[in-house]
């Protein structure tokens, strides 16, 4: 990770932009019109291109019992705490509907969830059982009548506890494609795909890009980037642990981001040594490396005010705030898919168990995208009722704006009744 001081190279690491979209976008443009053209084969065709497989593409039920039989029992408690937290959690973010009527006129507004929701798994270079989770249970506590799953299955293998995060959530449709032939056929449906009304779930850049390309046509989370993290520390936070948070974004992706922002030069030597030693002994040392070489920084800043209005540039998916009093600066952040607060909340903790979701919004989206929650999955209604006594008060005035709008039909609409 080098070392920033410049104004300039500050800059260039706001102007990031990891989610190249323009060097995919003929392909996946193509592979959206070919499997909105022909359907299944297209499916077909793109899965043993891509993932090298060619048998069926609905997960049987004999391969749901295979699945749960190679999961520890340990394991599947934990996956059912997790659950059972994730869903607590956002449960809170339900709403009640508002209608209200005053002097005869009722306003407000109602909430519904959509009839079918479609996730996206990633399988490619690593299994996230994790993300099952976090875009079902919202989903699930929203009351979206039907949840169906796609997710890459390499050589017609998935990873057993994939299959079982998604049983645990009640998905009864799991199928076994990925990219964005799988994304255009939640989209827009094919023999065997159902078409869904909202699409959620992070996945490479093909999936984001196809994401995009289908939005209007069917809703989206959002659209991510690389996995990110900005820790901001002072001087009593923990070398080891800084190293071990920016280690763990940087596994992720070789263009995975992970910034260090702190007033406290000998912390930067310390943890810039403990990411090297540590670094070592990583499995995925090769990606991490790559990735903080290429997206990896340390910022030296004279306080934490600087810091928070950097923080706050940057809009990170993950701010870890490793600092004597993280309360102290929460009211100055603005801008951050999620926040960490103090030393012992490592990201990882959000990325698992605590129950907010970590479906978050990443290059610098957190400006006006939040967290995938229960609203993604629910459209709030608008509710109108007026007394013939309230629509005599206010026929005047709304015949007027009509008719100021040219749109004569609308206020004799008002008229006929008056």
């Amino acid at each position: 990770m080098k070392i920033v001081r410049e104004q300039a190279e500050i800059e260039k690491l706001l102007r990031r932009s990891q989610l190249n979209k323009d060097a995919v976008n003929q392909t996946v443009k193509s592979i959206i019109a070919d499997v909105r053209a022909h359907g299944d084969s297209a499916l077909s065709a793109y899965t043993e291109k891509f993932d090298r497989y060619a048998g069926a593409l609905t997960v049987t039920p004999e391969e749901r019992q295979a699945a749960y039989a190679q999961v520890p029992k340990e394991t599947l408690a934990a996956l059912r705490r997790a659950r059972d937290n994730i869903i607590a959690y956002h449960k809170r973010q339900l709403r009640p509907d508002n209608v209200q009527t005053e002097n005869g006129r009722t306003t407000g507004y109602v909430i519904r969830a959509v009839d079918r929701a479609g996730i996206y798994v990633p399988g490619g270079k690593a299994a996230y059982p994790s993300s099952v989770l976090m875009c079902a249970c919202p989903a699930m506590v929203a009351g979206v009548n039907e949840i169906v799953m796609v997710t890459p299955a390499p050589g017609g293998t998935l990873n057993p506890l994939t299959v079982v995060a998604a049983c645990e959530c009640g998905i009864e449709r799991i199928f076994k494609i990925g990219g964005a032939q799988a994304v255009a056929a939640l989209a827009y449906g094919t023999e065997t795909i159902p078409r869904v009304d909202v699409i959620s779930g992070p996945g490479n850049i093909y999936v984001a890009v196809a994401k995009r390309e289908v939005y209007g046509d069917v809703g989206i989370d959002m659209i991510a980037g690389p996995s990110e993290i900005l820790i901001l520390a002072d001087a009593t936070a923990n070398p080891e642990f800084l190293a071990a948070d920016i280690l763990s974004q940087a596994e992720h992706d070789e263009l995975s981001m992970s910034m260090l922002i702190t007033n406290d030069i000998e912390l930067t030597k310390k943890t810039q040594l403990c990411v090297t030693q540590q670094l070592e002994k990583l499995p995925k040392r090769d990606i991490a490396a790559k990735a903080l070489e290429n997206h990896g920084a340390v910022v030296l800043v004279s306080d934490m005010r600087e810091a928070v209005a950097l923080a706050n540039r940057v809009a990170p998916e993950h701010l870890e705030l490793c600092v004597a009093d993280p309360d102290a600066l929460l009211p100055a952040i603005r801008n951050a898919g999620a926040v960490f607060m103090g030393h012992y909340t490592p990201e990882p903790i959000g990325d698992y168990y605590a129950g907010p979701n970590h479906v978050l919004p990443t290059s610098g989206t957190a400006r006006f995208f939040s967290a995938l929650g229960v609203d993604q999955y629910t459209k709030r209604m608008s509710v109108v009722r007026y007394t013939e006594t309230a629509l005599m008060a206010d026929a005047q005035d709304i015949m007027t704006l009509a008719q100021t709008e040219g749109l004569f039909a609308h206020a004799n609409a008002i008229k006929v009744r008056i």
